[in-house]
C-alpha cells in the first residue's frame, strides 16, 4: 500500500524529521538576530553604525557561501549521504563557536580589552561561516527525498518547522530573561540561553542523522523520477549529460527576479514598519510590533493550505494569487495613512492578509525553482534561490531607508507596492516549474491527504 503511494501522499512523519534541520537554523537565527545587537551595542559600546554593518555580514556572506556549499553538497559522495556531512559538521561547528561568543561577551564585561573585542568579532566571522556552510545543503535535503509534485507540501512542513524553531526560542527567552529577571542588571549573562538553544541545535541534528536515511530515501525517490521522465524538465544530450531547454531556463530567470522582488517588497515593510509606524501613527514599539505579529500568525496558519492549494490549482496560481494580495495590501495601508493620522485596529486583519500572502509566495517559491533544476544540482539551485532572496534583503533596507529619509516615511508601502506589482508581472512571464495538476475523479475526489 505504501508503495502504491509513493508519489501521491506525502510522508509527513519523515518530512517533519527531515525539517528538524531547519527548525534548529530558525532557532539560531531568531537567537543570533535578537541578542548580539545588544552585545555589540551595550556590552562592547559599538555604534549603531558598526554594529548595523556587523549584524548585515551574515547576508553579504550568503550570497557566496549558500551556492557555494549548496553546491559542493551536490557533488559529495559520502556514505552517510550528499546533505547529511555538511549539516554534521556545519552544525557541530556552529555550536561550538557559538558558546565561544556568550563566553567572550562575560569576559570583556569583566575586563574590558580591545584584543577581546576583535576577538570577539572574529568569532562572528567564523560563526556566520559555520552557519553558512550547511544551510543550503540542509534545505536540499527535503526535495532530495522528496517527488516534485509533493515539495510544495513538503516545503509547507519544513516552513512550518522553521516558524516552530523561532517561537520555540521566544518562548524560552520570554522566561529566561523576562523583565524581572533582568531589571537593574548591569550586565545580562546570555550563557545559559546559548547553551538551550546549542541544546536544541543537538538534538535536531541527532534527529537528522539517526531518523533519517538520506540513502535510501533518495534512491527511493530517483527511482520514482526514473519511472516519470515527463516530470523531469531537463532534457537528456547525446554526450548523456542533463540541460534546460532555452524556454525552461528563460522562465527560471524570470522567477528568480520575481523573488528578488517580492523579498525587496517585503523585507522593507518587515525592517522598517515599528519606525514606520512610530512616526505616522505614533504606535509603541510593542504594538508596531503586534502587526508584525499577527502577520507571521496568518503565515503560519497558512502555510499548510497554502500547500495544499497548489497541488489543487498549481504553485504559480498560489504564487501570483500571493502577490496579488500583497499589493493589495501594501496598497490598502498606504491608502489608509493618506486619510487618517491614527492606527485602526481594523488593519490587523490586513496584517494577517499579508501573512497569508506571503505564506502562498514563499511555500511554493522554492519547489519551482527545484522543478526547473538538474537533478543533480538541487543543492546548487537552492543556494541560487537564497542568492536573489539575501540580494534583495541587502539592498531593501537601504533604499527604502533613503527613500524615507529624504522624500517622507509615506514612501514605505508605495515602494513595497510597486515592487509586489513589478513581481506580479515578472511572475506573468514564468510558464514552467509547476507541478503537474491531476484532477480526482470518482470516489478519489473525496480523499484528502490531510
Amino acid at each position: 500500500m505504501e508503495d502504491q503511494n509513493y508519489g501521491k501522499k506525502l510522508n509527513y512523519p519523515q518530512t517533519i524529521k527531515v525539517g528538524f534541520a531547519f527548525l534548529a537554523i530558525c532557532a539560531f537565527w531568531q537567537m543570533y538576530n535578537n541578542v548580539v545587537p545588544l552585545m555589540l551595542t551595550n556590552t562592547f559600546h559599538m555604534n549603531e553604525t558598526l554594529s548595523g554593518a556587523i549584524m548585515a555580514a551574515d547576508n553579504v556572506l550568503a550570497l557566496f557561501l549558500l551556492p557555494l556549499f549548496g553546491g559542493l553538497s551536490d557533488r559529495c559522495r559520502a556514505r552517510m549521504g550528499k546533505r547529511k556531512p555538511f549539516i554534521l559538521a556545519g552544525t557541530l561547528a556552529a555550536v561550538f563557536l557559538m558558546l565561544l561568543v556568550p563566553f567572550m561577551d562575560n569576559s570583556f564585561f569583566a575586563d574590558p580589552q580591545d584584543m577581546k573585542k576583535v576577538l570577539f568579532v572574529c568569532i562572528l566571522g567564523c560563526l556566520l561561516v559555520a552557519m553558512g556552510t550547511y544551510r543550503s545543503p540542509a534545505v536540499a535535503l527535503m526535495p532530495d527525498v522528496t517527488v516534485k509534485p509533493l515539495r510544495s507540501r513538503a516545503n509547507a512542513i519544513i516552513n512550518l518547522m522553521g516558524a516552530v524553531g523561532g517561537i520555540l526560542y521566544l518562548v524560552i527567552t520570554s522566561v529566561m530573561y523576562s523583565a524581572k529577571r533582568t531589571e537593574g542588571l548591569e550586565h545580562v549573562d546570555y550563557m545559559p540561553l546559548f547553551m538551550v538553544v546549542a541544546g536544541i541545535m543537538m538534538a535536531a541534528l541527532m534527529v537528522v542523522m539517526f531518523a533519517v536515511d538520506e540513502v535510501k530515501l533518495n534512491r527511493r525517490m530517483q527511482e520514482y523520477e526514473s519511472a516519470h521522465p515527463e516530470e523531469n524538465l531537463a532534457k537528456r544530450t547525446e554526450s548523456g549529460t542533463e540541460e534546460l531547454p532555452a524556454d525552461v531556463r528563460r522562465s527560471l530567470v524570470f522567477l528568480l527576479v520575481s523573488i528578488a522582488l517580492w523579498f525587496i517588497a517585503y523585507n522593507a515593510v518587515e525592517t522598517w514598519f515599528t519606525t514606520y509606524a512610530a512616526n505616522m501613527w505614533g504606535m509603541s514599539l510593542g504594538g508596531a510590533s503586534l502587526c508584525l505579529t499577527i502577520a507571521t500568525g496568518g503565515a503560519i496558519l497558512s502555510y499548510i493550505p497554502v500547500g495544499i492549494a497548489a497541488s489543487r490549482i498549481g504553485r504559480r496560481r498560489t504564487i501570483l494569487a500571493g502577490v496579488a494580495l500583497l499589493t493589495i495590501c501594501f496598497a490598502v495601508v498606504f491608502a489608509y495613512t493618506r486619510f487618517m493620522q491614527s492606527f485602526h485596529p481594523g488593519l490587523y486583519a490586513v496584517f494577517f492578509l499579508v501573512g497569508v500572502a506571503w505564506a502562498s509566495i514563499n511555500v511554493n517559491s522554492l519547489p519551482m525553482v527545484l522543478e526547473m533544476c538538474r537533478g543533480s544540482e538541487i543543492g546548487k539551485f537552492t543556494g541560487l534561490y537564497y542568492t536573489f532572496s539575501m540580494a534583495a534583503q541587502i539592498v531593501t533596507p537601504v533604499a527604502a531607508g533613503f527613500l524615507m529619509r529624504n522624500i517622507g516615511y509615506t514612501t514605505l508601502f508605495p515602494y513595497a507596492a510597486v515592487f509586489a506589482a513589478a513581481a506580479f508581472a515578472t511572475m506573468l512571464m514564468v510558464r514552467h516549474g509547476d507541478a503537474k495538476v491531476a484532477a480526482k475523479r470518482g470516489l478519489e475526489a473525496y480523499d484528502d491527504d490531510i
